[in-house]
């Protein structure tokens, strides 16, 4: 332990030193170098002092959160510098090493492109290092509608034009604006959808963290109710439980919770919807991820007594599952909802020009609509956010899809 500690602190000093150097390159202003290291040696204190005593009974507080989302802003920032400064170093390093042995000449190598090169480091780094500090105090809660329009050959003809909003990733542990959030749960309102639909992790460990939220999104409401699911953070597998028996009745807690809230929970189970005679099924199904995630979701159960021809849509909270158990299920599911990937809450969303994150390089379904064939998946980008206090361009989203049945052809 002590080890990995000296490993960690002397790589950070290393990188400080490296990062600093562009700073004096830029300016020989003392007071702008005092300033600049007092700021770096208060974040870094902040995030170790937060890291060496992270108690998993606690979880994230919101200090450890902002904590974190500086740190992570300075790391980058200093990244930048880092990488401009060593692609010069290797050009300038060969140039010392030859004037030292051949050349008589003697004094700073290239200092005024040095000095450039400084210049352009630190104002593309200062690039990210804005965006993330907006992502964390204004970013987190720029809610977006995003809508989409899916046609179908076999929606019941009563279904025509029916509309689903789906949410996902509340996280309401990671909240630290009622107002916002408020905000945020009137917008979903204000769509006016046939159903509202929620994919998973309501709550990031503890189901005391939904209770300073449960009025304010118990005002969800839609003709045809409000459903969901439970998502891998709402087990409390992430947080430290004295006995079992604690852990367990936490989950019993939440699935009450949302209860009383207004929520119908499917718990690998199925129900239907009617109108005007004909009706589409929902599926819902516990979390199941690939890898080391949750494995509680049991698609044979959630779709006991469903005929094979039935419209069904799927909740389930991983998109991992979409390939691995749905669609190579016998019954063909015409919709999946899901989350979970948070986009990472970083990454560039261009419609119709770019949509990057580094989470697609974990999941080939992360953020939007993916099919195949007729089977969709829609991956919402969740309303809430984890760990990183906020969101860069993969704001928090609320889903519009309409269901549209395909023209019969005269």
């Amino acid at each position: 332990m002590l080890l990995r500690w000296v490993f960690i602190l002397s790589i950070t000093a290393l990188i400080q030193w490296y990062a600093f150097q562009a700073i004096k390159t830029l300016t020989s202003n003392k007071s702008l170098h005092i300033i600049y290291g007092v700021v770096v040696l208060v974040i870094l204190l902040l995030f170790y002092w937060q890291a060496f005593f992270y108690d998993r009974a606690k979880g994230f507080s919101h200090f450890m959160s902002y904590s974190l989302g500086l740190f992570f802003s300075l790391f980058l920032f200093q990244s930048f510098l880092i990488i401009f400064l060593f692609l010069e170093d290797i050009i300038r390093v060969p140039h010392a090493i030859y004037r030292y042995f051949v050349s008589e000449s003697t004094g700073q190598i290239f200092p005024e492109r040095r000095k450039f090169i400084s210049q352009i480091a630190i104002g593309l780094a200062a690039i990210p290092f804005s965006a993330l500090l907006y992502g964390m105090f204004k970013g987190k809660y720029n809610y977006k509608v995003l809508k989409y329009e899916l046609t179908f050959d076999d929606l019941p003809k009563a279904f025509d034009g029916f509309t689903l909003a789906q949410i996902s990733d509340i996280h309401s542990g990671s909240f630290d604006n009622p107002k916002k959030v408020a905000y945020g749960v009137d917008l979903i309102n204000q769509q006016k959808a046939d159903v509202i639909l929620f994919t998973g992790d309501i709550v990031n460990n503890k189901t005391e963290e939904l209770l300073p939220y449960s009025t304010i999104f118990s005002k969800l409401s839609a003709p045809h109710g409000v459903y969901s699911v439970l998502g891998n953070h709402d087990y409390g597998d992430y947080a430290y439980w004295e006995t079992e028996a604690d852990k367990v009745q936490n989950l019993e807690n939440l699935k009450q919770l949302q209860k009383e809230m207004g929520f119908r929970l499917l718990l690998n189970e199925n129900c239907s919807i009617e109108q005007d005679g004909e009706n589409i099924v929902l599926v819902g199904v516990e979390n199941w991820g690939k890898g080391r995630f949750k494995k509680a979701g049991d698609l044979e159960k959630a779709v006991n007594g469903v005929s094979p021809d039935a419209f069904k849509i799927l909740l389930s909270h991983d998109p991992s599952h979409w390939e691995a158990q749905v669609l190579p299920h016998p019954y063909p599911f015409h919709l999946t909802l899901s989350g979970h990937t948070h986009g990472m809450q970083f990454g560039i969303d261009i419609p119709g020009i770019i949509k990057w994150s580094p989470v697609k390089w974990r999941y080939k379904q992360w953020a939007g609509i993916y099919n195949k064939g007729q089977q969709y998946i829609n991956v919402n980008r969740g309303f809430g956010y984890l760990a990183y206090p906020g969101r860069v361009g993969m704001w928090p989203e609320i889903s519009l899809i309409t269901l549209k049945r395909k023209p019969v052809a005269v």
